[in-house]
């Protein structure tokens, strides 16, 4: 009889140790388990996407300060070590807000790129302290706009002002005259006549001279392009 029991235990012990042996049941409720454990679920997912939306995000439009005059040489020193320091992922763009401008001088006119903000550079850029680092120490650069040490990015509404101005279709005119001055007509029909500055239309690009013309004062309006100061 004792045999006959050991035999019982052995075959016993047999069936518990074989893997073979196992309830495909368990081990399928078992690999459900593991499986939903290291799927994301929804909400994990769209949290990752907002992190992400964030990080792209993150950059801003900072102001640089320089010496006046130095704005290109600056944006050429600044954009050089962007590329070779790697920076291309951290600051994304070097702008001089600048317009275009006609300007009348000795009968002439010449069209330039005026600086609308001289001794400014705009940099867009994520700010972090290795960003600031290459900024900062560009040749030329003087320092950040803000508070102490702490640049002050610049709002959307003043970005888009900025930008739009840059973008303006018509051409800004330079006046070199003021209401009140002696000025010389130099195209139209009162070509080479003289008179005083009575309105300036900034608007319109209009002013109004003031011509004494078969003895008397009349109002004539021009085209600022037509004038130019005496």
């Amino acid at each position: 009889m004792a045999n006959e029991e050991e035999i019982i235990e052995t075959e016993d012990n047999q069936t518990t140790a074989d893997p073979s042996l196992a309830d495909p049941e368990e081990d399928a409720a078992d690999g459900a388990i593991d499986s939903s454990s290291t799927e994301e679920s929804p909400e994990e997912k769209n949290t990752a996407a907002d992190d992400q939306t964030e990080e792209d995000d993150d950059h801003e439009w900072f102001v640089i300060h320089c010496y006046s005059g130095y704005e290109n040489k600056v944006r050429h020193n600044l954009e050089q070590r962007i590329d070779t320091m790697g920076m291309k992922d951290m600051i994304y763009d070097v702008v001089i807000p600048t317009q275009e401008e006609i300007e009348v001088k000795e009968g002439k006119r010449r069209s330039i790129e005026r600086h609308v903000f001289p001794g400014y550079v705009l940099v867009n850029m994520i700010l972090t302290e290795e960003s600031w680092y290459v900024v900062r120490n560009t040749p030329g650069v003087t320092g950040f706009v803000g508070m102490g040490n702490d640049p002050t990015p610049l709002r959307p509404e003043e970005v888009a002002h900025i930008l739009k101005r840059m973008e303006a279709e018509a051409p800004h005119v330079k006046v070199s005259f003021k209401q009140g001055e002696r000025v010389r007509i130099i195209d139209g029909p009162f070509n080479d006549f003289r008179g005083i500055v009575e309105e300036i239309d900034m608007e319109h690009a209009k002013v109004t001279v003031m011509v004494n013309f078969f003895g008397r004062e009349t109002p004539v309006e021009l085209d600022f392009l037509q004038v130019e100061k005496s």
